[in-house]
């Protein structure tokens, strides 16, 4: 990781109208990506992880979804005002997704070679036969055995560890600066996910590539990111580097998502600690603490106003009403 700053999400606001109200998907997320630095983003389902980088690389489906404010700079340019034409430069080739599902991110009707030749085409500007060597070469690079032969086959002929692999070299292939990667592992077996997860790490070092992690899965971001976010309904409450947050994670949020991880030292009768109520209903969420029904911590103010973010050190800070001292 580089001090260099490649992308900028500053206040990035993601909303879905829908018969009920305005469902506040993401609500003022801020943070930046350097240069060769993998960035986890972690919360429960619904937070708001994956509508974060939908609307990052601009494919918020409209209507219903409108992105209602901020910027998301890249290399200083704005990709929410940027014409499409422009930006379907930048999306898949520099800036690189790989979906949640590997088992429907492949279109089942055409075979591996026919995906991935057509985007080394698209976005490098090569001829057929450069870009098929190419493939085969990033179906090497994955980890896939005999990559000449399957890369002529269909996505069914391959299993879902071998699906995602397919899906990482695709994501690789042009050399794209910034991966995003959503919840690459949720539908692989324990052995496969962290074959996945070693892959990544590896292809990201040996490229240069900058990865935005996305998961429910504090196990992945341990082991992963040098950087981590913790999201709440639609917003960032806590964000620093991720040996520094494990070590002392400040709101009661962060705190409660790793009291409720598995530990091997602790006794096997003891109960897994859970956070106590559900998620918060996000449709024309008020503007208080969305996580204080939740919290054992919670104060008065927390009902009536959202805390501002306080700042720990250098790059870390913390939305929280008992770090401010307006909330003492």
């Amino acid at each position: 990781m580089t001090d260099e700053v490649i992308l900028q999400v500053k206040d990035l606001k993601t909303y879905f109208h829908v018969d009920e109200g305005i469902v506040k998907a993401v609500d003022g997320v801020t943070f930046d990506l350097h240069k060769g630095e993998t960035l986890g983003i972690v919360g429960e389902s619904g937070s708001g992880k994956s509508v974060t980088n939908l609307s990052v690389i601009n494919m918020i489906p409209d209507p219903p979804g409108k992105i209602a404010g901020g910027q998301v700079l890249y290399h200083g340019k704005d990709l929410l005002t940027m014409p499409q034409a422009e930006i379907r430069k930048i999306r898949g080739n520099k800036v690189s997704m790989i979906f949640q599902d590997p088992m429907t991110s492949l279109n089942p009707f055409l075979r591996v070679s026919t995906q991935m030749v057509e985007t080394i085409v698209l976005h490098q500007g090569l001829d057929e036969k450069t870009a098929k060597a190419k493939a085969v070469e990033m179906l090497k690079m994955a980890g896939i055995p005999a990559p000449e032969k399957r890369i002529d086959q269909y996505p069914h002929q391959f299993s879902g560890g071998m699906r995602q692999r397919v899906m990482i070299a695709m994501s690789l292939s042009c050399n794209p600066e910034i991966l995003i990667a959503d919840e690459p592992t949720s539908a692989l077996d324990v052995t496969i996910q962290a074959q996945i997860l070693d892959l990544m790490k590896d292809l990201s070092a040996r490229l240069g590539t900058a990865v935005i992690m996305i998961t429910h899965s504090l196990g992945v971001v341990a082991g992963m990111c040098d950087t981590l976010c913790v999201m709440y309904a639609g917003r960032i409450v806590e964000r620093g580097p991720t040996d520094a947050l494990f070590a002392e994670p400040k709101h009661p949020y962060t705190q409660g998502l790793i009291k409720s991880v598995p530990r091997l030292d602790q006794a096997s009768s003891d109960r897994l600690f859970s956070i106590r109520g559900q998620p918060p209903n996000v449709i024309d969420l008020p503007d208080c603490c969305p996580f204080y029904p939740r919290c054992d911590k919670a104060m008065d103010i927390c009902k009536r106003k959202y805390p501002g973010a306080t700042a720990f050190g250098k790059n870390r800070t913390v939305n929280c009403w008992l770090y401010n001292s307006e909330g003492k």
